[in-house]
């Protein structure tokens, strides 16, 4: 929820702070930013630690988060706070760990699913309630007082009921690795957002995208040479863990483009000649049919998964996914467009986040689960901050001279972006489906 709640208040919040589109858009891009490197980060301490003691942890850093922003004041201010509400991301891969090792086989795809899937579920509520509380309120800050209270209740409850069957391994941290990955990303998303005003042959664009390139080429080095690295590159390429790799990122792009283009979109005045003038409570209501499909699909995947296998569902839901972003760039008149729009997407990420999981385990050996759920919750919201880069960059590339809202031809670009990546999606998880006809090695 935390990762979509600021998406509707985007408007409100250039506003209230009197700043570009691209700044404001930072509330949601470091979140998935610190997203992507908090979560191997925290999948290979809950190895170390336990489990069970890393989810409380990120509880304790999403209520922490939560209350900084709620007493913020500026633009910077609200950003620390997203900061430190980013670390939470990491619940995912630790709750998919815990899960792998508490049900027996043949409960494990339904389980596994039904946990991935609240990545949609919670992404779209998170819209709803943001939605619900702007309504009744003026500013922003009690969406995230809303937000430290849910928090707290997610620790009280982990504290008295989790449970985590696998013992701590032990070992240290990839300090160096967390910091080199975390370079690498934010001048890589910092040259995207702002490649539009800085010009994008400018020195210092082409500049933190040199800095990045190297970044990243030295983080891989290093962690191919740790004895316990961060990121397992090894797991990252192997032909059985590859393609869920790649699909999950792509999916991530899809959808979080989709959530962050479709709620500024329909906010949009009429007098623009393609906005709607919803509300941020209508705005959030315009996606509550996603987040309601996402919730029944994914709850009755685990059957579909058995029967076709993992890689054929996420090809269906990323179809379906890049579908609905398809028909908002041919059609987007009439609020059913966008209802319709919805509806695809829910029914497409509730089956292809439900599949995405096993798909990324299912040739890892058991031992190695966190590790494998880890790697996949990273290149998922490495997507997901690079969806919210370019959407932003997309949109400031389309604002009129002179102008304050972009024209709807870059809410047409963005959206098409957004359905290449879908339909990429699933190339690549048919390809992993017919590579691995032939059970790959366990890693």
């Amino acid at each position: 929820m935390q990762q979509s709640a600021v998406l509707p208040l985007l408007p409100r919040l250039q506003a209230e702070f009197g700043t570009s589109v691209t700044a404001v858009s930072w509330t949601f891009t470091i979140s998935m930013l610190v997203g992507a490197v908090a979560t191997p980060l925290f999948s290979r301490f809950g190895d170390m630690y336990g489990r069970r003691r890393m989810l409380l942890v990120s509880f304790v850093l999403m209520l922490v988060g939560s209350v900084i922003a709620g007493l913020s004041s500026s633009l910077p201010a609200l950003l620390a706070g997203r900061v430190v509400q980013g670390f939470s991301v990491a619940v995912i891969p630790l709750s998919i760990g815990v899960v792998r090792g508490v049900l027996p086989p043949e409960k494990m795809a339904t389980g596994i699913g039904t946990i991935s899937a609240t990545i949609g579920i919670g992404s779209g509520f998170g819209l709803v309630l943001s939605g619900v509380i702007a309504q009744y309120t003026t500013g922003f800050r009690t969406v995230f007082w809303v937000m430290a209270v849910l928090a707290a209740a997610a620790l009280v409850i982990g504290a008295l009921v989790l449970r985590d069957p696998t013992p701590p391994q032990g070992g240290r941290p990839d300090i160096p690795g967390a910091i080199l990955l975390a370079g690498g990303l934010v001048t890589l998303l910092l040259g995207i957002t702002e490649g539009q005003s800085w010009g994008w042959t400018s020195v210092g664009v082409l500049g933190l995208f040199a800095a990045s390139a190297v970044l990243l080429a030295v983080w891989v080095a290093v962690e191919r040479r740790t004895a316990e690295p961060l990121v397992d590159i090894g797991l990252l390429t192997h032909r059985g863990t590859i393609g869920a790799s790649v699909a999950s990122m792509l999916l991530g792009f899809a959808m979080f483009g989709g959530f962050s283009l479709a709620p500024q979109f329909v906010q949009a005045p009429a007098a623009t000649g393609y906005g709607f003038g919803a509300s941020v409570l209508q705005a959030g209501l315009y996606l509550l049919p996603a987040s309601l499909l996402m919730m029944v699909v994914s709850l009755a995947s685990g059957g579909l998964i058995r029967r076709l296998s993992a890689p054929y569902v996420v090809a269906i839901g990323a179809v379906l996914t890049g579908a609905s972003e398809l028909w908002l760039v041919l059609s987007h008149a009439h609020v059913t467009d966008v209802l319709t729009s919805m509806t695809l997407l829910g029914i497409g990420i509730g089956l292809a986040y439900s599949a995405l999981a096993t798909m990324a385990i299912e040739h890892v050996e058991p031992a190695r689960t966190g590790v494998a759920s880890g790697v996949n919750s990273l290149v998922r919201m490495l997507g997901a901050s690079i969806s919210g880069a370019v959407a932003a960059a997309v949109l400031a590339a389309h604002v009129p001279v002179n102008g304050a809202l972009p024209s709807v031809g870059g809410y047409e670009l963005g959206f098409g972006i957004t359905a290449i990546g879908a339909a990429l999606a699933a190339v690549f998880a048919v390809g992993f489906g017919l590579l691995n006809r032939r059970p790959a090695a366990g890693y």
